[in-house]
């Protein structure tokens, strides 16, 4: 199997002179089953090259045991330096795509074409994508065939409302991600704040937060091996 980890390039957190970019457990714990799984696995984002980690998802409090592997990993941390541009990657070459979060993609691959025709063609090529916490927000402008929203009447989650006003970012980020995916229409729903939630439509996964990241995986795991 071949999977896609698309990452962001963005790294200023609006106006407050604050650093972002992707979460660094939403990346490692799916990466690290991808591996157990025997995946082939590439990282791209936008601009290529190492994309911007929000650095206080390497703080101690939010290291994982995922985050220690992943940072001994050298395989890993070699394909993290030096990701492949978004717009050179063909969803035909993949099995899958998997969206870590973290606040970047909200401001970039959200409004990236690039993205967004990744998404339409894997999904309509009958192959599944799995989005977790922010990265949900992605699918603001994603359409099914005839132009409606895709996740309009479909079962989704993603970063709450009350998990964004505990970060203090209410008033910071483009959109909010709940607001936005039941905007669309989207048959939203949610778990505990910073409890690990799963929702899966069909070929659509969708995790709330970042302690869902490994449980994303593994359902787009068991969701190929059908």
């Amino acid at each position: 199997m071949k999977v896609l980890i698309v990452l962001t390039s963005h790294d200023q957190l609006g106006n407050t002179g604050k650093k972002t970019g992707f979460w660094l457990e939403e990346l490692a714990a799916p990466y690290r089953r991808f591996k157990a799984a025997g995946y082939d696995i590439t990282l791209a984002s936008p601009a290529g090259g190492r994309p911007p980690l929000d650095p206080k998802s390497n703080e101690p409090g939010f290291q994982t045991d995922d985050t220690h592997w992943f940072e001994a990993d050298a395989e890993a941390s070699a394909a993290l330096a030096d990701t492949v541009r978004l717009d050179s990657v063909s969803a035909e070459d993949y099995d899958t795509v998997f969206y870590p979060g973290g606040h970047g993609p909200l401001w970039d691959l959200a409004e990236d074409p690039d993205s967004r025709r990744l998404i339409e063609t894997t999904l309509r090529s009958g192959k599944p994508v799995a989005l977790v916490c922010h990265a949900p927000g992605v699918l603001r402008h994603v359409t099914d065939e005839d132009g409606t929203p895709l996740v309009a009447g479909k079962k989704v989650t993603g970063f709450t409302n009350t998990e964004e006003a505990a970060v203090e970012l209410v008033d910071v980020v483009p959109f909010l991600v709940e607001d936005e995916l039941v905007a669309l229409g989207g048959n939203y729903s949610k778990g505990a704040d910073w409890g690990s939630y799963v929702v899966q439509d069909g070929l659509l996964i969708t995790g709330q937060n970042p302690g869902s990241s490994a449980a994303a995986a593994d359902a787009l795991i068991a969701q190929l091996a059908t």
